[in-house]
């Protein structure tokens, strides 16, 4: 059965995020004093009592902004509270009962959803005291908390819990779904790519960089039942271009952070820019995490083609991320939808290549054919010499070679066992790791 869905609502600053991580168990949604952090929808699985169900962190609901982003962040909220099975209206009790209060209150009173309101920031025992004014809201009657200090929150879950539907326990167990984090600098596409792909506006989208901050998980099956959960990133730029900048920091953090909780990375490149320093940088993060990549080329419906762009451009891009030759290279347009049908697809094949398990003997059949057909470097009189090999694990592939001297181990030599690796196992989209163990031939 499928969760409860609980979303989490109000204005800005009155403590939703930090409900949301205390709940969690982590640093998710990132929270700071500044209204306005939170802008897209972010989710997390929670238990109590042995209910299980997924909470819903949303931006501060500012309704008579006409701000674009504010704007978008109010709409993610009315998306969040449509899905709900249960909101949570939270308020303030050291600012009291305010006109945006009452404002948000009129909104919730539409969606005829089960709304319990939580008024936050009661930092001493007596929990009910002072709550009195919010009576006014004609919601019921006000839950007092503490995010900070998690006071009140045994009497919140259990009126939550309450009003969970009967046909959603939320206590099967499932399939972990592929983690699939798309990731680049700022203003490539990540967030519209996101949204094509889930069929819906889950993330805010704007000309302005930046605009998504948090790394935001959205889960979605195909038509043959695979599950995905889709990371939408915030842009990864200049180490020294941050440095000032806090928010924008931890968000860089997370996005980070995505890519090694990820079993598949989509690299975003803007096809206007080509393939530039920042998006090698990012390149070599992936690779060095040992994850399974696919290159995405944006915005390719932007540039004037002629006979060979498209060859001459992949050529390109391969060129410039030479140590990343092994992924494959997808050509879309994310505002037209143009190719993005094949992402999902490539994706399955790259994380079944990911985790692709080769038994010994074949490996070592095949050690021995590319041993025979270019010998082993010889220093200072000695030859290297491979006797037997064994695969260590998988996300990525990591093969054990038992040799008799590691520091005969050329790097060339060790790219070319790569590459008669790769090109046999069709090892397409992940990188492979070789691990060497010295073996005396006494043993």
């Amino acid at each position: 059965m499928a969760k409860p869905l609980v979303a989490i609502v109000g204005r800005p600053n009155v403590g939703k995020s930090t409900f949301f991580n205390k709940m969690a168990g982590k640093r998710i949604s990132i929270v700071d004093d500044m209204p306005g952090v939170t802008r897209d929808r972010i989710t997390a699985d929670a238990e109590w009592l042995g209910h299980h169900f997924t909470l819903i962190d949303t931006g501060g609901i500012d309704p008579k902004s006409d701000d674009v982003l504010l704007s978008q962040m109010r709409e993610q909220a009315e998306i969040a509270m449509d899905l709900a099975d249960v909101v949570c209206f939270f308020t303030d009790a050291r600012d009291g009962l305010t006109e945006d209060d009452k404002d948000v209150a009129n909104i919730l009173r539409k969606t005829e959803k089960p709304v319990l309101l939580v008024v936050n920031k009661v930092d001493y025992l007596d929990l009910n005291e002072n709550l009195y004014e919010f009576y006014e809201l004609g919601l019921g009657d006000p839950i007092g908390i503490s995010s900070v200090n998690m006071l009140g929150f045994g009497d919140l879950l259990d009126r939550m819990i309450e009003l969970f539907p009967e046909d959603k326990q939320g206590d099967t167990e499932e399939k972990p779904p592929i983690q699939l984090a798309i990731v680049g600098r700022p203003n490539v596409g990540k967030s519209s790519l996101t949204n094509r792909l889930l069929g819906e506006n889950r993330t805010m989208v704007s000309d302005i960089a930046g605009t998504t901050r948090d790394a935001i998980d959205s889960e979605y099956t195909d038509e043959d039942g695979t599950v995905f959960n889709i990371i939408d990133t915030a842009g990864i730029r200049r180490k020294r271009s941050v440095e000032d900048e806090t928010l924008e920091r931890y968000s860089v953090l997370r996005s980070i952070a995505a890519i090694r909780r990820c079993d598949v990375a989509l690299l975003l490149i803007d096809a206007n820019d080509g393939v530039t320093e920042q998006d090698t940088k990012i390149a070599g993060l992936i690779h060095d995490e040992g994850k399974a990549v696919i290159v995405i080329i944006n915005k390719w419906d932007m540039l004037d083609k002629e006979t060979g762009t498209y060859e001459n451009y992949k050529k390109k891009v391969l060129d410039d991320l030479k140590f990343m030759s092994y992924a494959p290279v997808l050509f879309i347009s994310a505002k037209s939808g143009q190719r993005v049908n094949q992402i999902l697809d490539k994706v399955k094949e790259v994380y079944a290549t990911a985790c692709r398990r080769i038994t010994t003997g074949v490996l070592n059949d095949v050690l021995n054919d590319a041993v025979n057909a270019l010998q082993p470097p010889v220093q200072g009189g000695r030859r290297l010499r491979i006797y037997y090999a064994t695969q260590g694990g998988v996300q990525p592939p990591s093969f054990v070679l038992f040799v008799n001297d590691e520091k005969l181990m050329f790097f060339a030599y060790e790219r070319y066992l790569e590459n008669y690796f790769r090109k046999t196992f069709q090892l397409e989209g992940t990188p492979i790791r070789f691990i060497l163990r010295e073996k005396k031939k006494e043993d």
